[in-house]
């Protein structure tokens, strides 16, 4: 795999400066071809604040700034120039894809943390929170639009595909949402209607994200297809180890509130899996503390995290991240990668499942 020289200067708004505190050097090291992911993160966090000086009014456009300058993983677009280099394209011919994306990712968490009345993200007060509600809403619906725009530098056939790739995605979140948020009603939520509103809700913009790497670098459509199905397997796996870090990660380094899902009665695969396997009475122990909301929920989120270790739900969930992290790979052997690029998108995939932020 070729790669670009890296001469920006990474200002403070970049999550990702300094590889040695990096999630990518507790996994890899500092001397393996994980040092590029880093550097594919520097590039983007340059080129998104450069692509991102926004205007008036202030009150629209700087919780856009706000919530884009917090940080994260970057998951997202990184796979997109990841994606695009690995099929031969250039870096520089992703930025824009991966800039939607990115956009749009961070769009859907404004909203997502309203709906959620979330008080943090990533480690952070949330836009609604250091805003307020109408102003996370409007700002939002900004960020929607803007992200589409970043397709305009395309040429005419390329923005075609992106376009309906990129709104046939956009509709999917918002189902995997609306399915998320009916799911807090209900009490018959089975496990496959689970996996597919995570599958709506979160991995297709990973699949998407992919996908849109290699129109850029003008793959075939059956190495862009099996890009796209090795994205939405890691993006499942990627959201159950999400859903496991958030009743049992640590609060110092996972960036959100732990705990959160159960406090408002999200019917996780924890939860579902608990259901499933354990005894009568906690059964019923885990149906009554799911229909409660205590102003003070420590008990209750204790109560119910021991639940999920005692029945064995645990040990379930971790299998299931496996088991789609395996799928993933498999769909990535299929395509005709060179066996170079396919090891570093692998031991991306890996480094995922393996974090604790």
């Amino acid at each position: 795999m070729q790669f670009l020289g890296f001469g920006y200067k990474v200002s403070k708004f970049s999550d990702g400066a300094f590889y040695s505190n990096s999630i990518f050097a507790r996994i890899f090291g500092p001397m393996s071809d994980i040092d590029t992911i880093s550097q594919y993160r520097e590039q983007f966090v340059t080129y998104l604040k450069a692509r991102t000086q926004l205007g008036e009014p202030n009150n629209l456009y700087e919780p856009v700034q706000y919530i884009l300058g917090l940080g994260g993983k970057r998951m997202r677009p990184i796979l997109t120039l990841m994606t695009a280099e690995a099929f031969g394209g250039k870096i520089e011919n992703a930025m824009d894809a991966a800039l939607a994306v990115e956009m749009f990712h961070n769009f859907s968490l404004v909203h997502d943390d309203i709906m959620d009345d979330a008080p943090l993200r990533r480690g952070k007060a949330t836009v609604h929170e250091k805003w307020d509600v109408n102003t996370g809403i409007l700002s939002g619906d900004a960020m929607l639009i803007l992200s589409y725009q970043f397709f305009e530098n395309y040429p005419a056939e390329t923005y075609f595909e992106m376009t309906k790739l990129f709104s046939k995605t956009a509709l999917e979140v918002c189902e995997g949402q609306q399915y998320d948020v009916d799911f807090e009603t209900r009490d018959d939520v089975t496990i496959p209607e689970y996996l597919k509103m995570i599958e709506y809700k979160t991995s297709v913009l990973v699949a998407a994200a992919m996908k849109m790497g290699a129109i850029v670098a003008k793959a075939s459509k059956k190495d862009a297809d099996a890009i796209y199905e090795f994205g939405r397997n890691l993006g499942i796996a990627f959201q159950l180890q999400d859903d496991y870090l958030d009743a049992f990660g640590d609060p110092k380094t996972f960036g959100k509130q732990v705990g959160g899902d159960i406090m408002e009665n999200k019917k996780t695969y924890l939860y579902l899996k608990s259901l499933e396997k354990a005894s009568k009475d906690d059964q019923d122990g885990l149906l009554h503390l799911y229909s409660i909301k205590p102003e003070d929920s420590t008990a209750k989120v204790e109560a119910v995290k021991t639940i999920f270790k005692e029945s064995g739900a645990v040990e379930e969930t971790k299998k299931a991240i496996h088991n789609f992290t395996q799928k993933a790979f498999d769909a990535l052997a299929e395509t005709g990668l060179p066996e170079k690029n396919k090891a570093l998108l692998q031991q991306f995939g890996k480094s995922l499942m393996e974090r604790t932020v």
